[in-house]
Parts: structure tokens; sequence; C-alpha cells
């Protein structure tokens, strides 16, 4: 059975030395409420990844949760996917997240079959895909090395296939910059968190989630090959869009 969950409060202790911020065992025990508390709209885009994929996912194909984190979107793909024999690969390189997705997927009662793989997502081919999601994956891998995961998911998508991306944006004006920032923490505020805690975990974040404009992720995926890519929700710095081989 899945571990219960605790409340997110990781950041709340000035005198806890928690360094950069890793997706270890101490994450994974707090991190659907963090993630809930942290980023506007993260139900929303979950529940639509699932409307998407029943959309989108073709008999006798494979959709991929590339940094599955605890499997929601797989869980979301798993069960709104009608297609026959279509099956979810979902990837996660952290050993405690993937430990506690397999507990989370061995309990739940969705028939399509799901592999939770262990693994660097560029160690993993991507094959006769319909569905690929990226949600809030990209922006933690080195920006020199996305293009080249994009590539490779486009190559492994079927035509008429889709790409969900997920990310914190970035936006090139200033002003609108630091507005958008300041509403986020307005977020997290209004979600409980002290100020205390926002400042110490943007810092923990520094360097290691690396945002970057839409402009920037658009181009790339054209750069990829894709026919169309554009936004599809947006809440403050928090964007996804989607891209179709």
């Amino acid at each position: 059975m899945p571990a219960p969950t605790k409340p997110d409060k990781l950041f709340s202790d000035p005198l806890n030395q928690t360094g950069g911020f890793q997706f270890d065992q101490k994450v994974v025990e707090v991190f659907p409420d963090m993630i809930k508390r942290s980023v506007p709209g993260y139900t929303t885009i979950i529940s639509m990844i699932g409307n998407l994929a029943e959309r989108y996912a073709s008999s006798g194909s494979r959709c991929y949760d590339l940094g599955c984190s605890l499997g929601a979107a797989t869980l979301a793909m798993r069960h709104r996917i009608q297609a026959a024999d279509c099956a979810i690969v979902a990837v996660d390189n952290s050993e405690p997240m993937v430990a506690q997705c397999r507990a989370i997927i061995a309990a739940d009662s969705g028939e399509v079959p799901v592999q939770v793989l262990c693994s660097d997502l560029q160690e993993v081919a991507i094959e006769r895909a319909s569905v690929v999601v990226l949600n809030f994956t990209l922006q933690f891998i080195q920006p020199d090395r996305r293009q080249q995961i994009l590539a490779a998911i486009y190559r492994g998508l079927l035509p008429g296939g889709v790409l969900i991306l997920s990310e914190k944006v970035s936006f090139d004006d200033p002003h609108h910059h630091q507005l958008m920032i300041e509403l986020h923490h307005n977020f997290k505020r209004a979600n409980g968190y002290s100020e205390l805690e926002v400042s110490r975990k943007r810092s923990a974040l520094e360097n290691v989630l690396i945002p970057e404009t839409l402009d920037a992720h658009r181009r790339r995926l054209k750069s990829a090959g894709f026919a169309s890519c554009d936004v599809w929700f947006q809440c403050f710095n928090f964007a996804s869009l989607i891209a179709v081989k």
C-alpha cells in the first residue's frame, strides 16, 4: 500500500539546512501537498491530461509519462484511455519517487497496463507513442539537453501523436516577469506557506529549476519537427503546451 502523505513543512525550520532541491524521500512524503499548494492550476492540468489522452491515445500504442513523480498524470491517463491494447510507460530518475509511484499504481483499480521505470528519461527509448507527457519535468533538465530530448520524443511519436509539455515559464518583459513571480508567491502564501518558506524554497530551487519563455519552448518544439504547438493552459508563470506531430 502507498504510504500516507504528510503536510509540506520542509522549509519551515530556519535551522534546517536543506541545500539544493532534491526529489528525495523527504520530498516524496509531502509531494502531493507541496505540488497542490505550489503550482496554480495543477489539478486542472492533471485532469485535462486525462482528457487529452482519451482523445489522442491510439490502439496498439504507448503513452509515456516522463518525470512521472508519484504518477498523477499516469493515473489520469489510465482512467481515461479507451483505445485497445494501449500501455503506459512511467519514468522517473528518483528511486524514492519510483518506489512510492509503484505502490500507488499497484493499489489503483485501472486496467490499462502501466510499467514504472527508474531511469534517466534520455535512456528510455520512445517507441510507437501516441501521447507523451512532460509535466513540469523539462525545467529540471539543463537547457543544453532539452532540444535533444524533444527531438527523441518527436521521432518516437506516431503521426498525429501529441506531446503535452507543462513548465514554469519566464517572461522577456521585466515588469511582467516580476508581476508573475509576485502573484505566484501570493498564491503560495494564500495556501498557508510563510514568508520564510516561500523564500527558502525559492533559494533551494535556484539553478535547479531553470525556466524559459514560452517563445523559447515554441521555437524548440518547432525545431524538433512538430507541425503545431501552442499553449492550452496558463496561470501566472505556469503553462502547458500541446504539440502535434
